[in-house]
């Protein structure tokens, strides 16, 4: 606690590829906590034949989801891989993370202050396996999101991260946010070429989620394929949380084109 606000912290994993996109998260706020994973994976061999399923506890079971955490390449104590394991409602999902050692930000936000640490297009290998199926080996990106603060009691922000590549196949990844940890100079804005980050200029959400625009003229444009919302009103918070995953077209903050990309765009407000 910072007087009477409570420290609210997290740790949030999406990944992507062709066939599969997913975010798992653990959250605190205070002494409550929190958990939820969600997925969209298609079957092999069966074209365009999609398995969609998620959950959230507001009692977390280790069994049934874990997130570790890594280290990237510059850590005193060496490097180390990251996990995320998911076994729950006929979905056992195991990753292994090639983290490194991100961005980080520490912003004001309202009368205290919010630090994260953000990571993107971090290879992530592992398998997984559906219903008690044969696993199957999963190659995606990742992105990451460590966050603790003690946030404004009314919060709300617009957030997208994901991966993709540019017209010459150049990796690319991003993270932009408007609301939370967005000054125009030393924010969580960034954007990743060849795993290289840059921190990117202050940018606009449309309403409807459908565009990122930025001041030079750049326009990343998202089409919705899934759908996570989930609305809470409970004795310390209220949440109302709607995030899309789908697939992102245009140009990137800088004026970088894409040719294709892959994540997520979000919209949060809260009361804690």
């Amino acid at each position: 606690m910072r007087g009477t606000r409570p420290l609210k912290r997290w740790r949030y994993v999406g990944f992507f590829d062709e066939r599969l996109m997913a975010c798992v998260a653990l959250v605190q706020i205070g002494p409550a906590r929190q958990s939820f994973w969600a997925i969209q994976c298609k079957r092999p061999g069966e074209g365009a034949a999609v398995i969609a399923r998620e959950h959230t506890r507001l009692l977390p079971r280790r069994r049934e989801l874990q997130l570790v955490h890594g280290r990237g390449r510059e850590h005193a104590a060496g490097r180390e891989p990251g996990r995320v394991h998911v076994r729950d409602r006929g979905v056992d999902l195991d990753l292994w993370l090639e983290e490194e050692d991100g961005i980080e930000a520490q912003c004001r936000h309202g009368r205290g202050e919010v630090w994260t640490r953000k990571q993107a297009g971090v290879p992530a290998r592992g398998t997984i396996a559906i219903d008690g199926g044969e696993p199957r080996e999963v190659k995606a990106l990742a992105v990451i999101d460590d966050t603790a603060g003690h946030h404004a009691r009314r919060t709300e922000w617009r957030w997208s991260a994901g991966v993709g590549e540019g017209p010459d196949g150049t990796a690319l990844a991003w993270n932009l946010v408007s609301g939370i940890n967005d000054p125009h100079v030393g924010s969580e804005r960034a954007v990743w070429v060849a795993g290289e980050p840059r921190e990117a200029p202050p940018v606009e959400f449309a309403g409807d989620l459908s565009r990122i625009s930025c001041g030079d003229g750049s326009e990343l444009r998202f089409h919705a394929e899934w759908e996570r919302s989930r609305r809470d009103n409970l004795l310390i918070l209220s949440s109302d949380y709607r995030a899309s995953f789908g697939s992102f077209s245009g140009t990137l903050p800088g004026a970088i084109p894409i040719a294709r990309g892959r994540g997520v765009v979000e919209h949060h407000r809260a009361r804690w």
